[in-house]
């Protein structure tokens, strides 16, 4: 049968039963809008939440790492050579916390092609004097360009400009809870004394506020060269070299290769922060869950109307199989129906789909913790319409196959004699 002639059956069909179309038609229209808004959604929340640790973290960190030496005297001796020896309350050593020839080390990371860029960071405990109280607090050294570049520092830093801690002499930018807890504006001059007694005054260029908290009330950043005289060290003084990757990836790979090159400690990102990704691909599933579910549930509305529509239009089936028209004609007719229904009301879902995005991508969402979101985040990845469309098309066709196959095998002859 000519297909023109198979779809003109069918649109005569569903134009005979048109509300009943069209309430199959506005369930896959209803359920992939709420799957694609919904994966929208929750992907942007993902990506949101993920970026507030995952954007300031390193793909991998070298740093030396305050242990007890694993040589102790007892292991060297012949003596006891032969035994398991056990010592309990070990003591660190004077180990060194800064990293040794880490201008070679730099140098070698820039050179590896796997590598987006490296940043070298010192990170130093501090007491912030006020009055007679002491805060205590962390200050970290940065390259200030290369932290922007990899780090998007720039964008966490709520008021001041982030460039005036490499134009400015002693300045630093205070965590916005500590900047809170010492009543610190922008241009003061505040106090700090570290771990070595050296005591130094920083002008306040700025906050910074990461929207985690406990971060925020002690973290704090300055220069380089401004942590270096700090701490009365010289210009080699390094404790962390950050390296971010051009595949993520590669961290644990490379971060055991570099180890043992090295010589030094490395974390890579997926070992430190293995819990966002398991929160993440957890939300992502349920995601997918409730969206596919709307779909079946639609697919079952779709059946339903298919199986009425059949029942009631017995008599035509009867007549279009006396005129010659074979099980196999009767059935595709049932499934163009069901597929046109997919198709039209796919499509409009589809289409509401990013209009409620970008309905949900302007409500406001303004919270003193996260200072640089100002509306709810939405991801408009074209993986979503591509697998809502597919899987709205797969489910219709199921809807409307064994309601077509029920009608494909109507004897004409039983209908005509039940008449």
């Amino acid at each position: 049968m000519k297909i023109s002639l198979t779809l003109e059956i069918a649109k005569s069909l569903m134009l005979a039963r048109l509300k009943q179309t069209t309430v199959a038609a506005v369930g896959v229209t209803f359920s992939l809008t709420m799957f694609v808004a919904l994966l929208g959604f929750m992907n942007g929340l993902n990506t949101m939440l993920d970026g507030l640790i995952l954007n300031r973290t390193p793909h991998i960190r070298f740093y030396n790492e305050v242990k007890p030496n694993p040589n102790q005297p007892i292991d060297q001796s012949e003596e006891f050579g032969d035994y398991y020896n056990i010592i309990r309350s070990i003591k660190p050593s004077a180990s060194r916390i800064s990293i040794h020839n880490n201008e070679a080390i730099v140098k070698t990371l820039q050179e590896d092609p796997r590598v987006l860029g490296v940043a070298p960071k010192i990170s130093a405990q501090v007491f912030y004097n006020v009055g007679t109280i002491n805060i205590t607090g962390v200050i970290n050294g940065i390259d200030v360009e290369a932290e922007a570049d990899l780090f998007f520092f720039q964008d966490y830093v709520t008021a001041g400009n982030y460039i005036d801690l490499k134009n400015t002499a002693n300045s630093i930018i205070l965590g916005k809870g500590a900047a809170d807890r010492m009543m610190a504006e922008i241009g003061d001059v505040i106090q700090a004394t570290t771990a070595q007694g050296n005591r130094i005054q920083l002008k306040v260029v700025g906050y910074y506020q990461s929207g985690l908290g406990d971060l925020d009330n002690v973290q704090s950043y300055a220069s380089i060269a401004t942590t270096q005289k700090m701490l009365g060290e010289t210009a080699s003084y390094i404790t962390d070299v950050q390296v971010k990757l051009k595949d993520l990836a590669l961290a644990p790979s490379m971060a055991r290769e570099y180890r043992d090159v090295f010589g030094i400690d490395a974390d890579d990102i997926q070992t430190v922060n293995a819990q966002f990704e398991t929160g993440t691909r957890i939300r992502t599933l349920i995601s997918y869950a409730v969206g596919i579910t709307l779909l079946i549930v639609s697919g079952f509305g779709i059946y339903n109307i298919l199986n009425m529509m059949i029942y009631e239009k017995m008599d035509t089936i009867a007549i279009l199989k006396a005129i010659g028209f074979s099980g196999r004609d009767v059935n595709n007719i049932f499934i163009a129906i069901a597929l046109t229904i997919g198709f039209v009301g796919g499509g409009a879902g589809l289409i509401l789909g990013f209009l409620a995005g970008l309905g949900i991508e302007r409500i406001p969402f303004e919270t003193e913790a996260l200072p640089t979101i100002k509306t709810f985040p939405v991801d408009f990845n074209p993986k979503y319409y591509l697998i809502g469309g597919v899987f709205g098309l797969v489910t219709t066709y199921f809807a409307g196959y064994f309601p077509a196959r029920k009608a494909s095998s109507v004897d004409p002859v039983d209908i005509i004699r039940g008449k």
